[in-house]
């Protein structure tokens, strides 16, 4: 039901071109705080994990007390939503769709229920 229902490409259109392509500031108390083993600075440490997952440190270069932040920039936050910046214009295509569809659908819907049909009009003169 998620994939047919219009409200979720409405919201992820939404929330895709409001937030995409901004860089996020870790407040004091949102880092995750650690220490790397003994000879490794911070970034050699969390250099793999970062390329994979993203986020960023506060002090590369720092040997002990790292402070990690694990959002670099919202497109991050948007791809755990799977609402891509680039689908924008997707969304609001499927958008028209579903209106489309629905104004042809109550019409018809209208059409079958509602108006006489010439066969019954026909009965009911003779």
């Amino acid at each position: 039901m998620y994939r047919i229902s219009p409200f979720t490409y409405l919201v992820s259109g939404m929330i895709s071109v409001g937030l995409a392509n901004s860089e996020v500031v870790c407040n004091n108390i949102e880092y995750l705080h650690f220490n790397p083993p003994s000879g490794e600075s911070c970034k050699d440490y969390m250099k793999t994990y970062i390329s994979e997952a993203g986020g960023y440190l506060l002090d590369e270069n720092a040997t002990a007390n790292c402070s990690f932040c694990s959002v670099k920039d919202t497109n991050t936050f948007l791809k755990n939503l799977n609402a891509d910046y680039s689908l924008r214009w997707r969304n609001f295509g499927l958008m028209w769709v579903f209106i489309v569809f629905n104004i042809f659908a109550a019409v018809g819907m209208y059409y079958l229920a509602r108006v006489p049909k010439v066969k019954k009009a026909k009965k009911e003169k003779s």
